[in-house]
């Protein structure tokens, strides 16, 4: 194989994995921002200045907000100045009021005082600008901060595990919509069931499980049953298409409306929020470390899907049938079922993404879901899979995915505007078709 054919292969495979790289290359050089630690970290840097003060026994006064991470800096910076010969006077925290009240305490016993120990945030409180006019017994004491570096908002690690939390829903949703585009359909129900899931689950909950009382395993037998209420969904849509002919468009277009509808009556148009707090468990628990429990079960189930594809029976009949209908049935493929079945599990799993949204905002709501389709099928769209069938792989819908997170994560953190954001993720998914209309063409002329 000449370098030409190869490299226009490995493009082709694996061109969005690198569109993605870029992508996520050019968001961490525009959100380059100077930085600071906080927390543990910056709590150990601020206690080694100290301990460096002339003498070994400076006058320290701890101020600190009420900000994430502020709070653990005070425990920490006690704890490591204990014995160490450093004298904590006092601790402010919470607002500048509290470090005016501790230097006043401080002023009034006739201290003086050596360093105050600011987490970046309350080292810029205003307070502490003018001491020695405002407190002149205390002295001039030395505001001590944590070292300042230069680091992308983009990659810091909050914001990632933020970007694959939120794309969750929809990654996991495009499972299903890849079985069904690989077979030469379309689904535009999958918003309404994920909104229909989310009622579901969450009245099953209230009216039968105990509500803010439910038990472990009635929140698992009502997240089951509204699940398997959207694969029934699934399968008359499955079915209209199959026995009668009618495109996947028109029907599963139906089935939105259908979808959408019910989930507003079962709901009665208001949001079901009578839950346990133990149901955010799915949605917002982290038993893996800090990596979300949405998205892990988000990446064992691409590499079921994955396997599927690659390795099964069931995925072999998926490509056929996408590829050529006609000439898959007269190899004995039943193309029926195939069809059906990828229509239940799209269904399935959109069922799954009602539940995982309605543990993330611990709530049922007919409003949830709203656009999502157009979303999944981007990210299918967007990751290789040909809307004329028979072509696509679970790798890329999930770079897809994580494509169209980044792109709109990396909006939002250079305040690009939501109007803007949505010409811009219209001409991405543009520019996917475009790109496959053009490789599918260039195939067939060779």
């Amino acid at each position: 194989m000449t370098l030409k054919p190869r490299l226009s292969r490995l493009l082709a495979e694996h061109g969005m994995v690198l569109v993605l790289l870029l992508l996520c290359a050019y968001f961490s050089i525009v959100t380059l921002t100077p930085q600071s630690a906080t927390g543990v970290e910056a709590a150990r840097q601020v206690a080694d200045v100290l301990r460096e003060f002339p003498g070994g026994s400076a006058r320290v006064l701890i101020a600190v907000s009420d900000q994430p991470g502020d709070p653990e800096f005070a425990t920490e910076i006690e704890r490591l100045l204990a014995g160490s010969g450093v004298r904590i006077l006092d601790v402010a925290r919470g607002e500048p009021r509290q470090a005016r009240e501790a230097l006043q305490r401080i002023s009034a016993s006739g201290g003086r005082l050596d360093a105050i120990a600011c987490t970046p945030v309350s080292g810029a409180w205003l307070v502490f600008t003018d001491l020695k006019s405002d407190f002149p017994s205390i002295g001039e004491p030395r505001r001590i901060v944590p070292r300042e570096y230069r680091w992308p908002n983009f990659l810091k690690s909050g914001n990632l595990l933020n970007i694959a939390n939120q794309i969750a829903v929809i990654a996991i949703v495009a499972i299903g919509m890849t079985f069904v585009i690989i077979t030469g359909g379309i689904d535009l129900s999958v918003g309404s069931l994920i909104a229909l899931s989310a009622v579901l689950t969450a009245r099953f909950i209230r009216d039968y499980a105990g509500g803010t009382e439910a038990g472990t395993a009635g929140m698992i037998l009502a997240a089951i049953a509204s699940i398997l209420s959207c694969g029934i969904l699934g399968a008359f849509t499955g079915s209209m298409i199959t026995r009668f002919g009618i495109p996947p468009f028109i029907v599963t277009l139906a089935m939105m409306l259908v979808g959408s509808g019910l989930a507003y009556i079962l709901a009665h148009g208001q949001s079901i929020y009578q839950l346990p707090d133990s149901f955010v468990w799915l949605g917002r628990g982290a038993d893996f470390g800090r990596m979300p429990n949405a998205v892990v079960l988000m990446l064992v189930l691409y590499a079921l899907a994955h396997v599927l594809m690659t390795r099964m029976t069931p995925g072999r009949y998926l490509y056929a049938v996408g590829g050529n209908r006609e000439a898959a049935r007269l190899s004995g493929v039943p193309v029926r079922r195939v069809l059906l079945l990828a229509y239940v599990a799209s269904a399935l799993l959109a069922g799954l993404g009602g539940v995982i949204m309605a543990s993330q905002l611990k709530s049922g709501s007919a409003t949830y879901g709203n656009m999502y389709e157009l979303y999944v099928i981007a990210a299918v769209v967007v990751g290789g899979t040909s809307l004329s069938g028979g072509e696509g792989r679970m790798l890329g819908t999930l770079t897809g995915a994580f494509t169209i997170a980044v792109i709109q994560n990396g909006m939002n953190l250079t305040n690009v505007e939501s109007y803007t954001q949505k010409v811009v993720l219209g001409a991405v998914i543009l520019g996917a078709v475009l790109l496959d209309r053009i490789r599918l063409r260039t195939r067939d002329s060779q």
